[in-house]
């Protein structure tokens, strides 16, 4: 009996913890426009997440190098996997992909990664 119970509560925490972990990327759904920021150089983006699939381009070509993808949420962090086929004459770091720290307030989004790099963009 002690057994089962233990068990349980193990699982229990368990799934309460992922539930509490795993955000919910409708929250985010939108249009943005605004900017990209790198090594003060700045450019006019705009970029779409809808549940979980992004899309976007930039003033500029491939600075920053946004196209389409897939992105998932996990607290305050978004994961974007760039599905697009790039060529190889520019710097890679400007593909939208990889870990980006993200804060969302009322309709301003600012997305940041570990390089320094910014995004500031207003939901439309």
């Amino acid at each position: 009996m002690k057994t089962n119970n233990l068990i349980f509560l193990v699982l229990l925490v368990v799934m309460l913890g992922c539930n509490q972990d795993d955000e919910n990327p409708q929250a985010l759904n939108g249009t943005y426009i605004g900017i990209f920021e790198r090594d003060g150089e700045v450019a006019d983006v705009e970029l779409t997440l809808d549940n979980g699939t992004y899309q976007g381009q930039g003033e500029h070509p491939k600075f920053p190098a946004i196209c389409r993808g897939t992105y998932t949420v996990s607290g305050n962090k978004i994961i974007f996997v760039n599905t697009c086929f790039w060529t190889a004459e520019f710097d890679w770091t400007l593909i939208l992909s990889g870990e980006w720290q993200f804060a969302l307030n009322n309709k301003i989004l600012i997305m940041t990664n570990a390089a320094g790099d910014r995004y500031t963009l207003n939901r439309q």
